[in-house]
């Protein structure tokens, strides 16, 4: 992990080595905290951070389901985002917010325990490699009636791990989880895409994350006049498609070239896939001025 000079938390900037938290912390213990993956692309108007507004949405949000009441609003996470990518000079990083349920309380009501609110940014270049290999995980994505499947929620990720552990153990670099029915759901960190016939499918909301960068893709795909369907995909479905892709803010966009044992595309990059990967690319880096709105500038 490539370490940078600060992060900021509790409305303090402290020093990298200085960020610690208590070990009767209640969201080391029981998951109770919060958070989101965003990304800052280096662009020729200087940094810019994508989709800066929604990703704090989407965490306040998080946070009103564990009964978190956040003390900063939304301005102030924003600002305190930008002051670290300055102090830390980076041109391009990850940035992860994260909000928990501190010390002063154990057992499962958290409340009553202290806010915590932190946020770390740190050069982190592609999560996975170039293409990928999937195995569907014998771990199915957690029940909708069992979570708040919108929520970004720190314990939710056991899940994810359990099914990243199986995957690497049996050699391939991803996994892919199915819902409670036998649908595809998504990966431990990721939404997935298919291709079928030129038309773009991808699992409907309710059992999976409705992802910043999913919802990007989705929309550059019918800006682009690709047809995009939202639905229930089968097994069979997934591994008879033409392309396969994983989007993520960690991720981005990554081909799938093989799912099990069943190559996809011939173990190729697809067409529909590169011509979205390309897009997305030119947006983040500040190349395509219908987007502009997506890119928050640290000036």
């Amino acid at each position: 992990m490539e370490k940078t000079k600060f992060i900021w938390i509790n409305g303090k900037f402290v020093k990298w080595e200085n960020a610690k938290i208590h070990i009767l912390s209640h969201a080391l213990h029981y998951g109770s905290g919060v958070f989101e993956g965003i990304r800052c692309y280096k662009t020729n108007k200087g940094p810019a951070i994508f989709r800066l507004n929604e990703h704090i949405d989407r965490l306040f949000n998080s946070a009103k389901f564990l009964k978190i009441k956040i003390p900063f609003n939304k301005n102030q996470i924003k600002k305190a985002i930008i002051e670290l990518i300055k102090i830390n000079k980076v041109d391009e990083c990850y940035i992860r917010p994260i909000v928990f349920y501190g010390y002063g309380k154990m057992g499962l009501n958290p409340q009553g325990a202290e806010i915590n609110c932190a946020i770390a940014v740190w050069p982190w270049g592609k999560y996975l490699k170039d293409k990928v290999k999937v195995k569907i995980s014998k771990f199915i994505r957690l029940h909708p009636k069992s979570i708040i499947s919108e929520a970004k929620v720190c314990g939710y990720y056991i899940n994810s791990i359990f099914a990243t552990l199986d995957a690497k153990e049996n050699n391939f670099d991803e996994a892919l989880l199915l819902d409670y029915r036998g649908y595809v759901a998504e990966g431990p960190g990721e939404n997935i895409f298919i291709v079928k016939n030129k038309i773009i499918y991808t699992p409907k909301l309710g059992n999976i994350l409705p992802g910043i960068t999913r919802d990007s893709v989705i929309r550059i795909a019918k800006d682009l006049n690709f047809k995009v369907v939202e639905k229930d995909i089968t097994v069979n479905e997934l591994k008879n498609c033409d392309e396969a892709f994983f989007t993520g803010t960690a991720a981005e966009i990554t081909p799938i070239i093989q799912i099990d044992n069943k190559l996809i595309n011939k173990g190729k990059e697809g067409e529909i896939t590169k011509i979205l990967k390309d897009k997305f690319q030119k947006i983040v880096h500040g190349e395509d001025n219908n987007y502009k709105n997506w890119l928050t500038y640290v000036k």
